[in-house]
């Protein structure tokens, strides 16, 4: 038998307040929770692959690192990178990258409720 992997499938964050991130999701991404999580997450009705903020795995203290998810590029799709720079910069959200052009269309990268850099791009 053959095995084989077709690419990611599921993409969670580990937060410490899920409900804060959720809310901080929704609010300024627009993004949609899913009919049904798990206990101890939020699932977002995300596309092609599903996305979540979820409680930290045992042994995961996230108190003890500068910056979760440093090392790990994670990006949003968006139908306008500068809109949704405007919006999350008169929110108060820190940008960390200013818009530009790129390979993948307009672009930009902010830093979520709980320190994940994450870019938007236009797509």
């Amino acid at each position: 038998m053959t095995v084989t992997v077709s690419g990611p499938d599921f993409v969670a964050l580990q937060v410490r307040d899920v409900e804060a991130a959720a809310v901080f999701y929704e609010k300024h991404l627009g993004l949609r929770r899913a009919p049904a999580s798990p206990p101890g997450a939020v699932v977002f009705a995300t596309e092609p692959v599903p996305f979540a903020v979820r409680e930290p795995l045992p042994g995961v203290d996230l108190d003890t690192v500068e910056r979760p998810g440093l090392g790990v590029a994670l990006w949003f799709r968006t139908t306008d990178a500068q809109a949704l720079h405007d919006r999350l910069h008169a929110a108060g959200t820190i940008i960390v990258k200013a818009p530009e052009n790129g390979p993948f269309g307009r672009m930009f990268t902010f830093v979520g409720p709980e320190g994940y850099a994450i870019t938007a791009h236009e797509g």
